[in-house]
């Protein structure tokens, strides 16, 4: 048998793609299977020198001490990824693949990732293989965004709330307006470290009575995928990893490059925050009756109204089973659901198109401009007007 070897973050090599990490020209190959997530090492040339390397981003080698721009000037955000001991794979990399692989229509990085440890070097994972990380905590200083993944629920952090003095120091030290994100347990990180108190935050929904004794101060929503609360965003367990950094993308660059990004994942495009972690229910048995051909068929109609009498007759429910059986495969209401496939559609239209606001509003289903400054307000907190400003792509002038 091969002895696995670390993978390292930092050099780059070939582009790769998917969650498959491919080593350099002339040396061993380490696949991650996007199934178990558990490393092997395929037999190939004798490598050159000690330590395999994988690629990452083009960007994560930019020097962060002298911000990189784009070609409209805009500055690459830069994102630390903070890993400890016990780190579990699959949240540690999905920065690297959302955020790392989200680019303008020129190709250009929107994000550069990089991945820092307590202490350089290796990182042993939940899984049997270690990584090899580049850089220290000295890059928690010098982001624009750190992103804290899960680990391991063992040692003081999780089992105490303690952190050690070096990661605190290292915390504290952190620029002011810096963005906090954590996926899955690494919201223990970020409480530990004092960055939830009076905060809305969630956790995995298996942790949240624990996490919520251990730090009385979080205000914890046990229910949702994520929360944003502006300069700190925290996620539920595993795939909401995924959703919360997919809304990153979208609340810095706007729907398209999110569903861009999206669609070469393959992964849903969108799921609100406060959709429920879980379904508390099994979920239903092929044979059975769901409610997937209403909901394509309102995603067809939503300039139209839509009644929840319309919902049910797609599927020959009464109301009351449709609405019972929505909610268990999808988390929320009927109306909920539909308002926000409505809001997803006026966002796309001010992108994109040349539309009137008013012609927004009808082509989503809101009917006029004032019920579409509404809901897009208490969605994203901005006008149709300003959001078109800020997310217009070239192709809309």
């Amino acid at each position: 048998m091969i002895a696995s070897r670390p993978i390292s973050f930092g050099a780059g090599c070939d582009r790769s793609s998917g969650l498959k990490a491919m080593m350099c020209k002339d040396r061993a190959m380490t696949v991650i299977d996007a199934q178990s997530m558990t490393g092997t090492v395929a037999p190939g040339p004798a490598p050159a020198s000690d330590g395999a390397t994988t690629h990452t981003p083009r960007s994560s080698g930019l020097d962060w001490e002298r911000p990189q721009r784009l070609a409209d000037g805009t500055p690459v955000h830069r994102v630390a990824v903070l890993v400890q001991d016990g780190v579990i794979p699959f949240e540690l990399g999905i920065p690297a693949r959302i955020l790392g692989g989200s680019r303008t229509e020129h190709g250009e990085d929107l994000y550069s990732v990089r991945t820092c440890a307590p202490r350089p070097g290796p990182v042993h994972t939940d899984a049997d293989f270690t990584i090899d990380v580049r850089y220290g905590l000295e890059s928690l200083a010098l982001a624009d965004t750190v992103v804290v993944p899960s680990a391991h629920e063992a040692g003081p952090v999780y089992e105490e709330g303690r952190l050690t003095r070096e990661l605190r120091d290292a915390l504290a030290a952190i620029r002011p307006g810096t963005r906090m994100v954590s996926i899955c347990t690494g919201s223990y990180v970020l409480a530990a470290a004092g960055l939830l108190d009076g905060r809305p935050a969630t956790t995995h929904w298996k942790r949240t009575d624990h996490f919520q004794r251990l730090f009385p101060r979080v205000r914890v929503d046990p229910d949702v995928l994520f929360v944003d609360d502006g300069d700190v965003l925290t996620s539920a367990g595993v795939a909401a990893g995924v959703d919360l950094c997919l809304h990153l993308v979208r609340r810095d660059h706007g729907a398209s490059v999110a569903n861009s990004i999206a669609r070469r994942t393959v992964v849903p495009p969108h799921r609100d925050g406060g959709q429920a972690q879980y379904v508390l229910r099994p979920v239903p048995d092929a044979q059975v009756a769901t409610t997937a051909t209403a909901r394509e068929w309102a995603q067809d109609h939503l300039e139209e109204p839509i009644t929840l009498r319309d919902l049910a007759d797609q599927e020959s429910m009464s109301v009351r089973t449709f609405t019972r059986r929505f909610r268990e495969e999808t988390g929320v209401s009927p109306g909920q659901w539909l308002t926000r496939q409505r809001v997803e559609r006026a966002r796309q239209l001010l992108e994109s198109t040349e539309l009137t606001v008013d012609q927004v509003a009808r082509s989503a289903g809101f009917g006029t401009a004032a019920s579409l400054r509404q809901h897009l307000q208490a969605a994203l907190g901005v006008s149709p007007t300003a959001y078109r400003r800020t997310f217009r792509t070239p192709a809309a002038g």
